[in-house]
């Protein structure tokens, strides 16, 4: 699953760990996710959305 993760922390110039403080995981996390090596749980994926105040489909997009 590709994600815009990287680019919306880079907008509000958030490090990765203060992401992960918010969405109150740790920071590899993060990372992994940015990267396309993790896919976040459903309920990660809804408090990722609610952080960056967009819906899911902003944020992630299935493979094509």
């Amino acid at each position: 699953m590709k994600n815009r993760l990287k680019v919306l922390r880079a907008e509000r110039d958030w490090s990765q760990q203060q992401l992960a403080d918010l969405l109150e995981v740790s920071r590899q996390s993060v990372n992994a996710i940015e990267t396309g090596r993790y896919d976040p749980s459903l309920p990660l994926a809804f408090r990722i959305a609610e952080v960056f105040e967009l819906a899911i489909e902003d944020i992630f997009q299935r493979d094509a």
